[in-house]
Formats: C-alpha cells, sequence, structure tokens
C-alpha cells in the first residue's frame, strides 16, 4: 500500500515506471531504500543520480510535504499498484509514482486528450466545448492540460455533459495553475481528477509543461488537436501521442488562420480529419470496446446564433460575413451597403453575440451550440 513517505520517490532521475516495477521485487518494501547506503541502492537497480537524490535528507521539506499532501487530499499511486492507468504502463519513461486529487477510479475510464491553442477563436472554444460535451455523454473521459483556451473549453464542455473530465498538471497539485481556474478545477474535483506527477510545492517552470504533456497522451486512446500554431505545445502532445502509438485527430481551420497551421501540419503528417464527433468514434472503433458507451453520434450542423429573423441588411452582411474573417473595407465593397450601415449593423450583431471579431478587427460568423447553455 502507497504511502505518503513514496513521494521522496517522484521526481528520482531515471527512475521511471518500469524500473521502479523491476525494483520493487527486490525488497519487501520501497520505504526500505530510504536510508540505505549509495552502493546498496545501486546494487538493488537504482541508478547513482537516484541513489545520491534519494540519501539528501532534509527533515523539514520532508515535514512540509507531507502535511501538503494530508491537506490537500492528494493521494498517490505507484507504477506497480492495481490503481495505477494500465495504459500509462505502456509508455516509456512513465512515472513511477503519480500524484492525483479526486476520483481516482476516473484514472482506468477510456480517456481522450483535446487541446489546443491558449488563445483560440470564439468558434473553436465552441468546438472544443461542443466536442468534449459529446464525447463525455458517450462515456468518454475528456483529459486535458487545464490551460486557459481550448483545454479550459473542453473540460467545461464534459462537465457540461456531467461527464468526467482529467487535468494533468505541470506544477504539484498543492497549487491550481493559472489560479484564474481555481472554481474550474474544483468543478473537475467533483466528477474527475487533478492529475500530476510532481510532488508538492513543485512549482509551474516551462519545462514541467512540456514533461507533462506525453501524460495527457499516453493516459488517452488519442489526442485531439482544435486551433494551434505551427509552434504551439499541443503539437508536443501530439508528437508524444504518435510516439506511443495513439491516434492523433485534428480540425482543420481556415487557411488564413495563424491557429489552423498547427493542425494542418498534422493533418498532412497522417492525422485523422474530424468535422464531428462521429469521425473519432469510427477512427477509434468505439462500438467495438466493452465500457458501456452508447451508439456514437455526430454532432448537428452548426447554425448562425439567434433563432428570430433578421432583417435583410443584416442577413446579406451576415452572407457577405461568412466564417473566415473578413475586413471592413471587404464588407463594404461586397454587399453595396453604405459605410454607416456596415459599422451599425457589425456592432448589432456583434453586440448580440451572432459575429466576433479577431485581433486584427476583423469579423466572422460565431457557430451555434444546440447542446451546451
Amino acid at each position: 500500500m502507497t504511502t505518503p513517505e513514496h513521494y521522496r520517490f517522484a521526481c528520482l532521475p531515471r527512475l521511471d515506471a518500469s524500473s521502479w516495477c523491476r525494483l520493487v521485487e527486490r525488497v519487501s518494501s520501497p520505504l526500505d531504500l530510504i536510508g540505505l547506503p549509495e552502493d546498496r541502492l545501486m546494487s538493488l537497480g537504482l541508478s547513482k543520480p537516484a541513489a545520491l537524490a534519494l540519501q539528501r535528507n532534509d527533515p523539514s521539506r520532508h515535514r512540509a510535504t507531507l502535511e501538503a499532501l494530508a491537506r490537500h487530499h492528494i493521494k498517490i499511486i505507484a507504477a506497480h499498484e492495481s490503481d495505477y492507468p494500465p495504459q500509462l504502463l505502456e509508455v516509456r519513461g512513465a512515472p513511477a509514482v503519480i500524484f492525483i486529487r479526486g476520483h481516482h477510479e476516473a484514472l482506468k475510464m477510456p480517456q481522450l486528450a483535446m487541446v489546443g491553442s491558449r488563445h483560440p477563436t470564439a468558434n473553436g472554444a465552441l468546438t472544443a466545448r461542443d466536442l468534449a460535451f459529446h464525447f463525455a455523454q458517450c462515456g468518454l473521459a475528456i483529459t486535458s492540460g487545464l490551460a486557459i483556451g481550448i483545454d479550459a473549453a473542453s473540460h467545461s464542455g464534459a462537465l457540461a455533459a456531467e461527464g468526467t473530465t482529467l487535468a494533468v498538471c505541470g506544477t504539484g497539485l498543492d497549487r491550481i495553475y493559472p489560479d484564474t481556474h481555481t472554481d474550474l478545477a474544483a468543478r473537475i474535483l467533483d466528477r474527475g481528477a487533478l492529475i500530476s506527477e510532481f510532488p508538492p510545492e513543485t512549482a509551474p517552470l516551462p519545462h514541467h509543461f512540456v514533461q507533462r504533456n506525453r501524460l495527457i497522451s499516453g493516459l488517452s486512446v488519442g489526442v485531439l488537436v482544435i486551433e494551434a500554431a505551427f509552434k504551439s505545445g499541443s503539437l508536443t502532445t501530439a508528437r508524444y501521442a504518435g510516439d506511443q502509438g495513439r491516434e492523433v485527430f485534428a480540425v482543420p481551420g481556415s487557411i488564413h488562420s495563424p491557429l489552423s497551421r498547427g493542425c494542418h501540419a498534422l493533418l498532412r503528417e497522417g492525422a485523422v480529419l474530424v468535422e464531428n464527433a462521429d469521425d473519432v468514434f469510427r477512427e477509434l472503433k468505439i462500438n467495438q470496446l466493452n465500457h458501456g458507451f452508447t451508439l456514437p453520434f455526430p454532432l448537428s450542423s452548426a447554425e448562425p446564433l439567434g433563432g428570430s429573423r433578421l432583417d435583410n441588411p443584416s442577413e446579406i452582411l451576415l452572407d457577405a460575413i461568412g466564417f473566415e474573417p473578413t475586413s471592413l473595407d471587404a464588407l463594404i465593397a461586397s454587399t453595396g451597403l453604405s459605410s454607416t450601415s456596415v459599422a451599425s449593423l457589425l456592432l448589432s450583431l456583434e453586440t448580440e453575440g451572432r459575429i466576433a471579431s479577431d485581433s486584427s478587427g476583423r469579423f466572422y460568423r460565431v457557430l451555434q451550440s444546440t447542446h451546451i447553455e
């Protein structure tokens, strides 16, 4: 049975899940390793850096860490235990120990990772929420990274469906990062879990988030990317997925948008193009898995927001805007309306939430979700 003291094995250099499992076969308890001399530790299979790190003794830090584990109800699962997610054991370099807050049984559910831009378009965020809603309704757990943007939209979509969602964190679980997602994290804990390979008091360092991406993909049956720039961190998760033998999915976008370039690069490399939820279900052969899924169903076609009929000038303008960003001058030229009329109509449509504008001041239509309030 894993005890809080097992946290000392987290982040030991060159100690991964496979080497941990070999190690525990040679001792009656992993805790017996604490305090052994360096040569004895190495004879049991620990690397020299790991042996030296384990020998370091800082009572005050150990005490603070143990208090944090208890205060935040953080549990530890080691790689040799039955609660350790089996799909993660397949991943080379998986952590010997993981930390979890929330419902540990969620780790055993089939998971779909959803990742993307931290600064998505309104349509990108809505697409993520809508897809996550459908997947969660069908019994897939949605796994992401608790970041702003597509991550948060994906978690929120799963929660709106009263489904399960898991957040893999790049910090210790005694803190929520970003702190603006404290409420979101609390909602995730109600229906899922927060997971990390880092012990309490681990700061949000950049390389930790790259490192955690391999867990996002490793926990999942596939990774779906929605809006990602060419050098997006989301592509790192997709690359890990490919190396781990997981399916990679991507939602295409406008050829004019920088947020489409990462997804288009993945599609050129063989990722599965996703236009609706059925594309993912079909590729994963969900209906052949024995996890109690309902029959897969596609997203209903998205329509412009708003149920009331627009007057004629608004209809003309809305048709001219389309779903790709369009400049004010182009709208004036294509509609034949005066600049004053176009400006007034744009303000009205944007106030109603039927269109949005990007950072360059161009306008595009906003999709409607028929499933999420």
